[in-house]
């Protein structure tokens, strides 16, 4: 199928060789992202699809209202090519959004419920935002003041859809006039594939189908163009390798528009096997057992932080989950220790998963040993994984060694969207993508992920991996969780310091330290300074915030 409009100004592409590649291997296969709803519409029509606190809806359904909407978006201006900040909360009305977008032609970009407004205002300009869909409300939160403000700083953003009551904005979903299929002056109707593909001109599959968002741990959060093409594989080839059926029930307790809660396998990989998909608003153990119960959630994803507290909170909930059969545990490093504990809770079918909104997934397989399961980060999704893992100076270094993992492959980005600059650090020449991660590879392929590049203290002349020294601390009885972050100092340069929660009685530096040297950890790597806090800050993915922090701990 040929598209009306090229690829947006500021998207990087697959080179023409690699991309015939993929192609001849399957990889790619060109269906439009909107297809696995239409597909699933198609051969599962009166099967559940999507299931929130308020209602039900099956795949027809499901599809009928994401036409409907795509519609009412047409008819109000929202062009094929336009990109449109979508801030929805886990509910049906987020997977109706999604596909609504996709069908009109727009570019989603894919905001999380805990952006504001600078977040909100930086994707906006990057992206050139037409339009901005959110809630009335959620988490006590005003969305509509915060799109006031945004729109009096960006006028582009003409067109805010808001669900629930609108204020003096547009309310989702908007209604289409009561007409055919077809939309006088442009000459083009739905910008879809499918039924009402007789009616207009679908995408180019190798152009980008969504915008998601970067971790953001440093800086503003940079914008992930994945392609219709990369995304149906990255989606329904995760769906393949978790085993997933038409008979599982997957739960988004993560926000659904991450990559991992939405493609790994995720809503969208549910879909294209016709499982149901439940989403919620509350992770909480209270609520998500309940939740877990009531709908017989067999897959979920967690960030680690959340597994733990799952797993803690079967000691004291009346009703733990009893119909996990796989529970994926990603967006950092999960201990040995941890894993061990949260597969002796909740479930056997504990799965690692080491993966990047930009691309590269690595995943435990089902059926593993349990020294892989605890011990390793995975290994990669797909044979036309392109790894390196380069030292310092770039080279290869040796089997087994540690350095920087390095990847290209037909599911991981060329460039982030618009910013040329970032992408010439960001990418080697030959378009291997430069993770930022440390990692060993084993003689099985398996990965262990080490440490981050950049998340290192420099202290008096010595490099300190902030991740070796967390784990350490993490194996003390009194320590809940803890961050390593280097604080300035006049002398060292860079002092370490631990900012940590406690179970229950904290303990002090230096009975901290006297741990430390029992273990063997060098001087130079033990703490200089100890912050005991309530919490530690995350960014809307779950991930320590290590910026925010830093910012709390120096009281600026």
């Amino acid at each position: 199928m040929t598209s009306q409009i090229g690829p947006p100004e500021g998207f990087v592409p697959y080179p023409p060789e690699r991309a015939d590649a993929y192609r001849a291997a399957g990889y790619w296969t060109g269906r439009p992202l909107d297809s696995l709803l239409r597909d699933a519409a198609d051969t599962w029509p009166h099967r559940t699809a999507v299931i929130d606190a308020g209602r039900a809806l099956t795949f027809a359904e499901l599809d009928a209202a994401a036409d409907r909407a795509a519609s009412g978006l047409r008819q109000l201006g929202i062009a094929p090519g336009d990109r449109v900040l979508l801030q929805l909360p886990n509910t049906n009305t987020f997977a109706i959004a999604l596909f609504a977008l996709l069908r009109a032609g727009a570019l989603p970009v894919m905001c999380l419920p805990g952006h504001r407004a600078a977040e909100l205002g930086h994707f906006a300009a990057v992206s050139d935002a037409v339009g901005l869909v959110i809630p009335d409300q959620a988490g006590g939160f005003d969305h509509r003041a915060m799109a006031a403000e945004l729109q009096a700083s960006h006028p582009g953003l003409r067109h805010i859809l808001v669900d629930g009551d609108p204020g003096p904005f547009t309310a989702w979903p908007p209604t289409p006039a009561e007409r055919p299929h077809s939309y006088a002056g442009d000459g083009v109707s739905m910008y879809s594939p499918g039924r009402s593909a007789g009616l207009g001109v679908g995408p180019a599959t190798e152009d980008p189908a969504l915008l998601l968002v970067s971790g953001g741990t440093t800086g503003f959060p940079k914008l992930i163009p994945r392609t219709h093409d990369d995304y149906v594989y990255n989606a329904t080839a995760s769906a393949r390798l978790c085993e997933l059926t038409a008979d599982d029930v997957y739960l988004v307790a993560l926000p659904a528009a991450h990559n991992f809660p939405l493609a790994c396998p995720g809503l969208l990989g549910a879909m294209s096997v016709g499982a149901t998909t439940v989403l919620t608003t509350d992770p909480s153990p209270e609520s998500a057992f309940a939740t877990i119960n009531r709908h017989g959630i067999t897959v979920t994803a967690l960030v680690p932080a959340l597994a733990k507290l799952w797993a803690r909170a079967c000691e004291w909930e009346p009703e733990p989950p009893t119909t996990l059969r796989l529970l994926q545990v990603g967006g950092a490093k999960l201990a040995a220790e941890d894993a061990a504990t949260v597969r002796a809770a909740l479930t056997p079918g504990v799965q690692q998963v080491f993966g990047m909104a930009e691309g590269l997934l690595n995943y435990t397989r089902p059926g593993d040993p349990v020294e892989i399961l605890d011990h390793t980060q995975g290994r990669p999704l797909c044979d036309g994984d392109e790894l390196r893992i380069v030292d310092d100076g770039g080279d290869d270094v040796a089997p087994g060694q540690e350095g920087e993992l390095l990847v290209r492959g037909p599911y991981t980005l060329n460039g982030y969207f618009n910013a040329a600059a970032v992408n010439e650090r960001a990418f080697t020449p030959d378009g291997f993508y430069r993770s930022g991660d440390k990692v060993r590879r084993r003689p099985d392929g398996y990965l262990e992920v080490t440490g981050r590049v950049k998340d290192v203290i420099h202290r008096g002349g010595e490099t300190v991996s902030a991740l070796d020294l967390e784990e350490h601390l993490l194996g003390h009885p009194a320590i809940w969780s803890v961050a390593a972050v280097p604080v300035p100092d006049e002398y060292l340069g860079e002092k370490v310091c631990a900012a940590v929660v406690f179970r229950d009685q904290p303990v002090t530096l230096a009975e901290l330290n006297r741990y430390l040297a029992d273990r063997g950890v060098a001087t130079h790597a033990r703490p200089d300074m100890l912050v005991p806090m309530p919490a530690l800050p995350t960014t809307p993915v779950g991930k320590v915030d290590k910026r925010a922090l830093l910012t709390a701990i120096s009281g600026g």
